[in-house]
C-alpha cells in the first residue's frame, strides 16, 4: 500500500504546547511538527525528555525549541511567550495541555491538594490563553499564514461532563476549563481567534498506567468504552493538528470528545 503523504496544514505557523515532554502533550507536539508547525515544547521538569521531543520534531523537518515554565506561574508563562516570539517571531497556536492529578477521597482532600490541581489545570490554562489572546489581537490575521488570527486548543477531559468520585479537584478543574473555553471563545470571536477544547477519554499514557497494565485491568477499563479499545496519544495529536488548521476554521467554542464513546454512558447500553 502506498504511503499517504503527510499534509503540512500548519506550515509557517508556530505553536506552544504546554506539558509537552511526555504523554498526550508529547504526541500533540510531534503531530503539529509533522503538520509543518514550529513547536515550542514546554516542560516543567525533565529537560532531557523535552529535548527528545524537540529532536523528534526536527526529524520531521520542522523547527522546535524546549521552554521550561510552570504554567501556574504568571511570570514564567510570560517569559515562555517572550522566548517563543524571540525564536519564531510570533505565536499562532496554543495547546493548553499541562495538567496533573492529586487524588484523594473528598473528606480527606487537603487544601494544598485542591489548590495544586486548580492552579495547574485551570489557572495555568487561563494564564497561557491570556498571553496568546494578547499576541493574536496585537498581530491580527495574516492571510498568507492562516485565515484566523490565532487558535487556542484546551485539553480537557471526559470528566468535564462525567463526575469522578475520588477526583473532585480534577473533575472540577476540567469542568472549569469547559466554561472558560466557551466564555473566551464568545469574547474573542470578533478578532477571528478560534478557541476549542479536546476532551480525551482513556488514553494509553503514564498517568493512567494502572488502568491498562494487566489484562484484568484492561478488561475492566473496556467496560467503560463502547468502542472496546484504549485510545493512543497520537490520536489526540492528529485531532489537535486538524483542529488548529484552516480546514477547521468554522469550528469555534466546542469540545471535541475523543473517547471511543465513553461519554455515551455505556452502563445504559442494555437499557439500564
Amino acid at each position: 500500500m502506498p504511503k499517504v503523504p503527510i499534509r503540512r496544514l500548519l506550515e509557517g505557523q508556530t505553536a506552544i504546547v504546554t506539558g509537552a515532554s511526555s504523554g498526550i502533550g508529547k504526541a500533540i507536539a510531534i503531530e503539529l511538527g509533522k503538520a509543518g508547525a514550529n513547536v515550542v515544547v514546554n516542560y516543567v521538569s525533565g529537560p532531557d525528555k523535552a529535548e527528545e521531543v524537540v529532536a523528534s520534531i526536527e526529524g520531521e523537518g520542522s523547527h522546535a525549541v524546549a521552554a521550561r515554565a510552570d504554567v501556574s506561574n504568571e511570570a514564567e508563562v510570560q517569559a515562555m511567550f517572550a522566548q517563543a516570539k524571540a525564536e519564531f517571531g510570533t505565536v499562532d497556536i496554543l495547546v493548553n495541555n499541562a495538567g496533573l492529578q492529586v487524588d484523594a477521597p473528598f473528606a480527606d482532600m487537603t487544601l494544598a491538594q485542591w489548590q495544586k490541581v486548580i492552579d495547574v489545570n485551570l489557572t495555568g490554562q487561563f494564564l497561557c490563553s491570556r498571553e496568546a489572546v494578547r499576541e493574536f489581537k496585537a498581530r491580527g490575521v495574516k492571510p498568507e499564514v492562516s485565515c484566523a488570527a490565532g487558535k487556542i486548543i484546551c485539553i480537557s477531559s471526559v470528566h468535564e461532563v462525567i463526575p469522578w468520585a475520588g477526583h473532585v479537584n480534577y473533575a472540577t478543574s476540567k469542568g472549569g476549563v469547559m466554561l472558560m473555553m466557551k466564555s473566551i471563545a464568545q469574547e474573542v470571536a470578533p478578532w477571528r481567534i478560534r478557541v476549542n477544547s479536546i476532551a480525551p477519554g482513556a488514553i494509553r499514557t503514564p498517568i493512567n498506567t494502572a488502568a491498562w497494565d494487566t489484562p484484568e485491568h484492561y478488561a475492566e477499563l473496556l467496560k467503560l468504552i463502547p468502542y472496546k479499545r484504549i485510545g493512543e496519544p497520537n490520536e489526540i495529536g492528529r485531532a489537535a493538528a486538524w483542529l488548529a488548521s484552516d480546514d477547521a476554521d468554522y469550528i469555534h467554542g466546542i469540545t471535541l470528545f475523543v473517547d471511543g464513546g465513553m461519554t455515551l454512558y455505556p452502563g445504559f447500553e442494555t437499557g439500564g
